[in-house]
């Protein structure tokens, strides 16, 4: 290769880097690979002190700002990850939520905007790999679905990504994780997932041993202490947690390079 071995993960608010890339970061970064971060808003519509919602009395966004990019800079460091940039936009809130209306929310920025100011940290970076959401941004979060729209503009733009992945989350393991919480002793209301939530398993192309990395991972996510009551994965027992992370998912989207039709790393295809 003649330039540095690079993976950009490009996410929508402070704490979605751990949960579905947080294991591939570090295990990355401990190889030698230079990786990057971009998170697109400043999560003013996460929970304030006390658990106080979006809209409540004594919900500060700006405050709520603050303590979330301190958390996020805290979680990159648990995942040593090398650059983290942030493009400051405004959360979103989740479908619904009166914050989607705002004039300036991430959501209603137009997406040429947005993925200009995202093209140029690919220029800048040039990574061989980025990483994102799948159309749907997962699970219908509108800044999720606005993320994907921009990495995947920014990287047609560009043309400077080798490979394109969306995150993925296996059926399988949603299965699993549902008997693991079971099995810890919460109710069935921790979990009430719809049926097809999830990727099914037959379109993920890449799986990514992440097992040695679950510490990091669950360190990462409880720096995000003020949106601890809403990550139901800090309430199961830690083993249950190990199990979680154990593995990340991703579905190939795009390659530029031979690749074979399942792997076991983002670079393969890649490395010299």
């Amino acid at each position: 290769m003649d330039r540095e071995l690079t993976v950009m993960a490009v996410h929508a608010h402070p704490d979605d880097e751990v949960i579905a890339t947080g294991g591939i970061l570090a295990r990355y970064a401990d190889e030698g690979v230079r990786t990057v971060l971009v998170t697109c808003t400043n999560g003013e519509q996460g929970d304030g002190p006390g658990g106080v919602k979006p809209g409540e009395p004594g919900h500060d966004e700006a405050a709520v700002a603050e303590r979330r990019l301190a958390e996020l800079r805290e979680s990159a460091a648990h995942l040593r990850i090398a650059h983290l940039e942030t493009l400051g936009y405004r959360d979103s809130g989740m479908v619904g939520w009166q914050g989607n209306e705002h004039a300036l929310a991430f959501a209603n920025v137009p997406v040429e905007t947005a993925a200009a100011r995202l093209g140029e940290l690919m220029e800048r970076y040039r990574p061989q790999v980025v990483v994102t959401y799948d159309e749907n941004g997962g699970y219908g979060h509108p800044d999720h679905i606005q993320a994907h729209r921009i990495a995947v503009a920014a990287v047609e733009g560009t043309g400077i990504p080798d490979k394109l992945y969306y995150s993925a989350v296996s059926r399988d393991r949603i299965r699993r994780l549902g008997e693991l919480m079971r099995a810890g002793g919460m109710a069935n209301e921790e979990f009430d997932l719809p049926d097809d939530f999830g990727t099914p398993d037959e379109l993920i192309t890449t799986v990514v041993d992440v097992a040695a990395y679950a510490d990091d991972k669950m360190k990462a996510l409880r720096a995000h202490a003020s949106q601890g009551d809403t990550i139901f994965l800090l309430r199961l027992p830690e083993e249950a947690q190990r199990q979680v992370f154990a593995e990340e998912a991703f579905i190939r989207r795009m390659s530029r390079v031979a690749a074979p039709d399942r792997e076991d790393d983002l670079f393969a295809g890649l490395r010299a």
